[in-house]
């Protein structure tokens, strides 16, 4: 396998049919300019145009070397595997269509995306998986330490992605249970963002008993006990979503069942309008599971080899500095 690191920079391999323009003008310019003065030459140093062009095409050539050194070919492969301590934790994302309530700026489900993303940067070294739920839950991204991948489905996340309404903390939960890799030892975690809207009373039951696992719920609050309407459609045509009798329906933070779940589950409770702060308490939390040894394997690796053409392109610029334009002076 081939390929260049910066391929970008092998445009500048077009400058080089310039610089051989810009060389022939001159040389041309120069023999037009002795010709018109006159027997001039005599009076200067003998001068070579074998050598000027010697030394023109000892620069380009460099410049070539130079220019495909900086694009950085890498070729073959190698396998890298290390060995970590990691714990297993789950991010469990409500996308309910409360989420797109403005209660919070911009939205909370838009604040909850850049919550999530500060927490994968901060974890990594961890295994992270991502669930999201609304009506039911699916797994996103399973146990992994391709953090780009989960940043990505996190960044992807939207209300669209279920078909199913509503708030199934309990589904999410319980999948989060069966995800975990059984018997693999070290602490484990879910990380549970949500408005709490949930009428689903087996939310509490079920964090006691992954809490019983020795699972840890950790609960993020997202919204106000305020409250704000749902939009719907396009936003800014005031849209809003209405019950059977046609009134504007508002959804709030329903931070005394995410108290509960918390409580049962051996974890905190956090806001994400606490931004940075909660980030590094959730952290500190998190920190405090215990670690399972993991195999890593890492993606191919392409070895880089802009060295073997940059040390030709040193010596064929070494070469042009000590080659001279002038001929040696005919003995008298």
């Amino acid at each position: 396998m081939f390929q260049f690191q910066y391929p970008h920079f092998l445009w500048f391999l077009l400058s080089v049919p310039g610089i051989l323009l810009l060389a022939a003008y001159f040389f041309r310019w120069r023999k037009s300019a002795v010709v018109q003065l006159g027997h001039i030459e005599r009076l200067l140093k003998p001068w070579s145009g074998i050598r000027f062009w010697w030394k023109t095409g000892l620069i380009s050539l460099s410049f070539v070397f130079l220019t495909v050194a900086w694009a950085n070919p890498q070729w073959g492969s190698k396998k890298q595997e290390s060995v970590q301590k990691a714990a297993d934790i789950f991010i469990a994302l409500d996308i309910s269509q409360s989420m797109l309530c403005r209660d919070v700026s911009p939205s909370r489900l838009e604040l909850a995306r850049i919550f999530t993303q500060k927490l994968v940067r901060k974890l990594e070294g961890e295994r992270i998986g991502v669930i999201f739920f609304a009506g039911n839950a699916f797994l996103g991204v399973p146990l992994s330490t391709d953090y780009t991948f989960v940043l990505q489905s996190l960044q992807s996340a939207h209300p669209e992605m279920l078909t199913e309404q509503g708030t199934a903390i309990a589904s999410a939960l319980e999948l989060a249970d069966k995800s975990f890799d059984s018997g693999s030892g070290g602490g484990k975690a879910v990380i549970l963002i949500t408005d709490g809207e949930s009428h689903d009373e087996e939310a509490v039951d079920m964090a006691k008993k992954l809490h019983d696992k020795g699972i840890v719920i950790t609960a993020i609050g997202a919204g106000t006990s305020d409250g704000g309407p749902i939009p719907v459609g396009d936003w800014e045509g005031g849209q809003y979503k209405r019950d059977e009798k046609g009134e504007v329906v508002r959804t709030r933070l329903n931070e005394e069942l995410l108290q509960k779940m918390a409580s049962a589950g051996g974890g905190g409770v956090y806001h994400i309008q606490q931004g940075d702060r909660a980030v590094q308490s959730v952290i500190i939390g998190m920190s405090a599971l215990e670690k399972n040894t993991i195999s890593v394997q890492s993606s191919d690796e392409l070895e880089s080899w802009y060295q073997w053409w940059l040390l030709p392109a040193l010596i064929l610029l070494g070469i042009e500095t000590l080659l001279t334009y002038w001929k040696k002076s005919p003995l008298p």
